[in-house]
């Protein structure tokens, strides 16, 4: 049994390292600027692309500089290019403090990591030798604090790490996460040093008796002091998880329900405080509107960002590089994975959301093209990062490729 005063050291502990992880979140819940920006969906960012950075088809460069033989459409002055090719599932993405690229592969069950070259990553016509392997359907990495972490299924694994060397053991920092349904789990950490992840529904539509489904959880580092708390709830799948530069406020990419109509409901982009309820499965954004008569809607949080409906945004990254034009710096790009059930399908593409302060206040396609006009794809790109050059890696998890793009001028 312990004694009286160890109790006293880890109840002061707890409450320190709880007021130091509130500490932040009421600042994002502050800043946010309140409510939703607006609604914008491929018409709409199609046409003011047109307006404002009109977009031109152009050849894909394959991996010796030569032209691949795939097209996608760009801004002027942009250009693309494969940079890997041979890859399984290719997902989310980070870069460490060498310049090396990390990436999952989701069916692969394994991370791999392409070294620095000029521009951004070595050119590969096919993966690397494994830097982790028999992982559960690993689709997100990320680094911290020394530790490689690692978003499978089940489990939240993690590493000790050092840019360019090896991997020490595994720890499984975060244990028996619900299987079935959504199977990605992404981890992010926020400026209080904590870790948020994302656990995906059972289900399009239904009540879970899973607290942790339709959610984003926070977890200390460790996985095990104090436990895990609901962080927010009501999404019904946030694939996606960023912290903003400057603001520290943690965005989502949240893939909504399916079979309610072509345009209905949006897909999210959307700034997440702490102990908001985003609607799922009861209420529809962007409005709150009840899903069935009875549901209580009150209360519930309107997202920032509405995109196109089942358009399916996964990957997004905050620009923080200096290669492109002014006018990008701190814009967020998202990817939009592209619908498998919408008639005609949302086409796979790159959306750029342009960032005022904190807030969005426009959104217009970036890169287009993975899709023909009789809607079959070539490619759906899946995850995007920001390279240390400045250019853009996006992963493509049908055609098992990573591209670069970059500004030329």
């Amino acid at each position: 049994m312990q004694s009286a005063p160890w109790t006293a050291v880890r109840l002061v502990v707890a409450l320190a390292l709880w007021l130091v992880a509130i500490t932040p979140v009421m600042y994002a819940q502050q800043a946010d600027g309140g409510g939703l920006q607006f609604v914008a969906d491929n018409v709409a960012t199609a046409s003011a692309a047109a307006r404002l950075a009109p977009l031109a088809p152009q050849l894909v460069g394959g991996l010796d500089g030569s032209e691949s033989g795939r097209t996608v459409a760009l801004p002027a002055g942009f250009s693309a290019s494969q940079v890997a090719v041979g890859l399984q599932n290719p997902r989310f993405m980070a870069f460490d403090d060498a310049g090396n690229l990390l990436v999952a592969d989701a069916k692969a069950g394994k991370v791999y990591r392409y070294g620095a070259g000029a521009g951004s990553i070595t050119a590969s016509d096919q993966p690397p030798a494994a830097l982790v392997s028999g992982l559960e359907a690993p689709s997100n990495v990320a680094l911290h604090d020394g530790y490689l972490y690692i978003g499978e299924t089940r489990t939240i694994s993690r590493y000790a790490y050092t840019a360019g060397g090896g991997v020490g053991q595994r720890e499984a920092v975060v244990q028996n996460l619900p299987r079935g349904g959504h199977s990605t789990r992404t981890v992010v950490f926020g400026p209080d040093g904590r870790m948020y992840v994302s656990v995906g529904s059972s289900c399009n539509i239904c009540d879970e008796t899973d607290e942790r489904r339709a959610a984003i959880l926070r977890f200390a580092p460790d996985g095990f002091f104090l436990g895990y708390e609901r962080f927010a709830y009501g999404l019904r799948n946030a694939v996606g998880l960023t912290v903003q530069p400057g603001t520290g406020l943690l965005w989502a990419t949240v893939n909504e329900r399916d079979n309610q109509g072509n345009e209905t409901p949006p897909d999210l982009v959307t700034i997440v405080g702490q102990g908001q309820n985003f609607g799922w499965p009861g209420c529809q954004p962007p409005d709150a509107r009840p899903q069935e008569p009875g549901r209580d809607c009150a209360g519930i949080t309107p997202p920032t960002v509405g995109l196109q409906a089942h358009g399916a945004p996964l990957g997004r990254a905050f620009y923080t590089g200096q290669q492109f034009p002014a006018e990008y710096a701190n814009d967020l790009f998202v990817v939009q994975h592209g619908s498998w059930n919408r008639e005609p399908p949302a086409e796979p593409k790159l959306v750029r959301l342009h960032v005022d302060g904190a807030l969005p206040t426009s959104a217009l396609d970036f890169a287009t093209g993975w899709q023909t006009a009789d809607g079959n794809r070539w490619g759906r790109p899946a995850g995007v990062i920001v390279a240390p050059d400045g250019s853009l890696i996006v992963s493509d998890d049908q055609a098992g490729s990573l591209y670069r793009i970059a500004y030329t001028g």
